[in-house]
């Protein structure tokens, strides 16, 4: 990666070269291999690799972003002169500032096994027989109308340079494949399941046929689904949806959403936005973990953070500028990965212990207010009826706010859903309304 670093360092001389007092680069080389296979046979296979260089340019108070794939020296020179050019033109902004050398300290080192040489040497052969083994077992049952797999990886290598005395250098791997099964359901219904693995490693994912092995049962179980009930009942949320539905709950807890007056976070620093139940973590340090890093996009050393502890919240995501404009102390600009505090009990235990209400696989569209934190969520799921999974859920909506539901989360699993840099268990909320036949 030195030619990385040393193009990274080429472009912020360029840039004071051509004027401006301050500039950051960020250069990096990408590659992916996607492989999609239908019904016996591959239908499409895609590769490919790229490189480019971003670059931000602070001239005179004022600031501006650039890219470009072409790194030709003489190209790249040109580039510049042109960016730093084109940046004189504009506004002053005086919270535009490159960020203080400080937070560049205390790097942590630690290996975060970010690289497994296994993704760049799987081959061909072994990809399609990945994909045929995944397609023959979402054939096995004779409902199957179609079955589609999908084997996908990459490989990256990036390095950052700053002319204020920020240098560092990231590579990854991943590596990951998915399964959607479509069966048949008397003359006009077509039910499907789909299930999905990645992680950075070959070794822990799941066998492709697993993977293909899961989409199957979860078509079949869609077999029947009728329009759920209007009820107000107990909630329980599979950690696959719950990922997404605590993504929506936290998304506005940054300081651009905050300074431009779109997040219900606003003012509730230290306070308890959420049920004593919620913790959540950004731990950047997890060996193998999908958003592990080491520093961020701004050269800020990663460092766990909580975010929110038993529903107090004790951090935002907070850049250098608009930190500056709020007055706050950078913490990171964006999430790594978010770890959920756990329960004791799997899911049967939970749903045992509810006994009656409704269990969400997935949503279903819908859309959440930043601002207000009201949501309107489509789902599909199962009745839980005597403790155990009933009937499947073809359709039926939640209505509510994201702070008052989650002052209702009631208890969590211990089974946090691992293919995702946001690690959630399932969740169980109480005295949740619904809206159905």
């Amino acid at each position: 990666m030195s030619d990385l670093m040393s193009s990274a360092r080429t472009a912020v001389d360029l840039a004071k070269q051509a004027g401006a007092q301050d500039a950051w680069a960020a250069i990096s080389r990408d590659r992916s291999v996607s492989f999609t296979y239908r019904d016996g046979k591959i239908e499409k296979v895609e590769e490919s690799t790229s490189r480019g260089l971003g670059i931000s340019v602070y001239v005179d108070g004022r600031y501006s972003t650039h890219s470009t794939t072409d790194l030709r020296p003489d190209r790249l020179a040109s580039f510049i002169r042109e960016a730093v050019a084109l940046t004189r033109a504009l506004e002053p902004d005086p919270f535009r500032v490159i960020p203080d050398p400080a937070l560049f300290k205390d790097r942590p080192t630690v290996d975060l096994e970010r690289v497994d040489p296994a993704v760049g040497k799987l081959t061909r052969e072994q990809r399609e027989a990945w994909l045929a083994e995944m397609d023959a077992r979402a054939h096995t049952d004779a409902r199957v109308l179609s079955a589609e797999s999908n084997l996908f990886s990459g490989e990256s290598q990036g390095a950052s340079a700053s002319s204020n005395g920020f240098a560092g250098a990231w590579e990854g791997s991943y590596l990951g494949y998915s399964c959607t099964a479509t069966v048949r359901e008397g003359e006009d219904k077509r039910p499907e399941g789909s299930a999905y693995a990645v992680g950075r490693f070959v070794q822990g994912l799941p066998a492709p046929a697993e993977v293909a092995d899961l989409a199957l049962q979860r078509a079949l179980s869609r077999l029947g689904s009728a329009k759920g009930p209007t009820v107000r009942t107990t909630m329980v949320v599979d950690p696959e949806a719950a990922v997404s539905l605590i993504a929506r709950a936290l998304a506005p807890a940054n300081a651009a959403s905050i300074q431009q007056g779109r997040s219900y976070f606003a003012g509730k620093l230290g306070q308890p936005v959420f049920g004593e139940k919620l913790t959540v973590t950004d731990d950047p340090l997890i060996p193998r973990g999908l958003g592990s890093r080491h520093f961020d996009g701004e050269g800020i050393s990663a460092r766990r953070m909580p975010i929110v502890e038993a529903g107090v919240v004790r951090n935002f995501y907070v850049d250098t500028y608009y930190g500056r404009k709020l007055g706050m102390n950078p913490t990171s600009g964006s999430a790594s990965n978010r770890v959920v505090g756990l329960g004791e009990k799997p899911l049967a235990a939970l749903i045992a212990d509810v006994g009656e209400g409704i269990y969400v696989t997935s949503w279903l569209g819908g859309n959440s207010d930043a601002t207000t934190g009201d949501f309107s969520l489509g789902l599909r799921g199962h009745r839980i009826e005597g403790g155990k999974l009933g009937p499947p859920i073809g359709e039926m909506n939640v209505t509510g706010n994201l702070p008052a539901l989650f002052a209702k989360l009631a208890a969590l699993g211990n089974d946090p859903y691992p293919y995702s840099s946001l690690r959630a268990p399932t969740l169980v909320f109480e005295d949740v309304q619904f809206s159905g036949a």
